[in-house]
């Protein structure tokens, strides 16, 4: 698959997105998962994801404890990226998740994440957004490079409330530096 002649869009989350986000975190190879950072105890049950998946779909942002954007590919949703930890108006964590494999590795997730940032700084009328990646998985780490996040630091923790305890590496997007790398996407 050519990245370039694909068509990506992102949309809010919908009703319809919540079955395949669910199948994701709950069907997902458990050495993947854990590769990600995922403490496989955390894992909620498929009824937990839909309650608090179903819960964004009706609050305002300002109210979101979490704001998800699905991953389009040729009109078929293949990822997300939300946010968590939102401090309306001031700050939040990115998260970006590919569903499939053979989807990754591929430049899909810079241009979603390209598509996904200015719409969490508008609509959660962000100054900064974070991310806190595994520092053991490459992916997520060369990707906030490539697009222009700032490394802060790493640091020992658990930076969600699915993860072990793990070396996380801070990465950090101002506003003024988002605004001033939009121009290079």
């Amino acid at each position: 698959m050519n990245p370039k002649a694909a068509e990506l869009s992102i949309r809010e989350l919908q009703i319809e997105d919540l079955d395949p986000l669910i199948a994701y975190w709950t069907q997902a190879d458990p050495v993947f998962l854990t590769n990600m950072g995922v403490d496989l105890s955390k894992m909620p049950k498929e009824s937990e994801w839909r309650a608090f998946l179903s819960k964004q779909l009706t609050q305002a942002y300002n109210e979101k404890e979490s704001y998800c954007l699905i991953w389009l590919l040729n009109s078929q949703a293949v990822g997300h990226s939300n946010i968590s930890k939102i401090s309306f108006g001031e700050k939040a964590y990115m998260h970006l998740h590919l569903w499939k494999p053979d989807h990754r590795t591929k430049g899909l997730g810079i241009q979603f994440v390209q598509k996904c940032i200015p719409v969490f700084f508008k609509n959660m009328e962000l100054k900064e957004l974070y991310c806190e990646p595994y520092a053991l998985n490459p992916g997520p780490n060369k990707l906030l490079k490539k697009i222009g996040f700032n490394f802060v630091h790493q640091y020992t923790g658990i930076p969600g409330w699915l993860n072990f305890e793990q070396e996380v590496n801070l990465w950090q997007l101002t506003k003024e530096n988002y605004l001033n790398l939009k121009e290079n996407w």
